[in-house]
């Protein structure tokens, strides 16, 4: 790509949720709900971990404060402006607010696959090098942590942006999406993308599968140590102190993973949209509900935190 390949669009036209009116309509207020919710269940995951010391000064809810704080910003970057488009007649974005739009969706969504793996590491540590833990897992340890999270897929997302930004579009710039991602904007590319399909191909999917794996690895080495408890008790209580997090990471990667690694046909054309819902909107929701619900300590600490602001 040279430098003179600048966009002759200023806009965007954005997909909608369904190309049928009636259904919209009864989409809009359902899908509104779902953003709510995940913005006050990752809300409140925020308050509650950041007003408990006992939560905050244990590293997977530190780590869970993260995940939250890349969930609301994951679903406020693409779900407002899907839901203005559902109302409205004119069903487009700027080009600078598409770049905007990109660039934190590739960040936000790679900082929750680091933030996973981390998650994942302070299991295997709490599991399987457990005499070790406070050393391993100590707050500077998990400060390093949470800024490798966000530093790598803050350069690898501008690295996107950029390459994006010289890319040109042939009018009219109509995106297959109810927002702007990577592939959908390649789709309809007027320039030569190899660079940018080479650069996916190989540093886009070490970025991807390397939190994976590790987390594979790490679930692996943690399995294979549980499994040589004797006490049949102790078994379900090391399972479930990783129940939530497997069932966040089953959710996350399964929507990543259908979007990302599947052939350009015109199945993907038809089922991105349900993807892209799952995992913009679906997870992020889901999240604090599953950490919530299945977690004793965050039940207690909700007593706790509840007592003290309203007694």
């Amino acid at each position: 790509m040279n430098h003179k390949n600048i966009t002759p669009v200023s806009e965007f036209l954005l997909h909608s949720f369904t190309s049928q009116p009636e259904l919209q309509k009864l989409l809009f207020p359902f899908l509104l709900s779902m953003y709510l919710l995940a913005l006050f269940g990752n809300v409140t995951i925020i308050w509650l971990i950041r007003s408990d010391a006992q939560l905050l000064q244990t590293p997977m809810y530190f780590f869970l404060s993260f995940l939250a704080v890349a969930d609301v910003t994951f679903c406020s970057n693409s779900i407002p402006k899907a839901l203005h488009n559902m109302m409205s007649e004119k069903k487009t974005i700027s080009y600078n607010g598409c770049l905007t739009q990109i660039f934190f969706a590739i960040l936000v969504g790679n900082v929750d696959s680091y933030i996973l793996a981390s998650m994942a590491y302070d299991r295997f540590v709490a599991i399987c090098r457990p005499l070790y833990y406070s050393t391993m897992m100590s707050h500077k340890r998990c400060l390093l942590l949470a800024a490798v999270s966000w530093t790598i897929p803050f350069f690898h997302s501008l690295l996107y942006t950029l390459m994006i930004s010289r890319v040109e579009f042939c009018n009219p710039g109509e995106i297959p999406q109810f927002f702007c991602d990577l592939y959908p904007i390649l789709d309809i590319s007027c320039s030569d993308t190899y660079i940018i399909h080479l650069v996916l191909l190989t540093e886009g999917i070490v970025e991807i599968l390397g939190p994976f794996v590790l987390i594979i690895i790490s679930y692996i080495l943690i399995f294979y140590t549980i499994l040589k408890i004797p006490s049949a008790v102790a078994k379900r209580k090391a399972f479930s102190t990783c129940g939530s997090h497997i069932c966040v990471v089953v959710m996350y990667f399964g929507g990543i993973s259908f979007v990302c690694f599947k052939p350009n046909s015109q199945l993907r054309k038809d089922k991105d949209t349900v993807a892209a819902i799952i995992f913009t909107l679906v997870t992020p929701m889901l999240n604090p509900f599953v950490y919530t619900l299945r977690n004793s300590e965050m039940k207690a600490a909700m007593k706790r935190v509840f007592k003290r602001y309203f007694h």
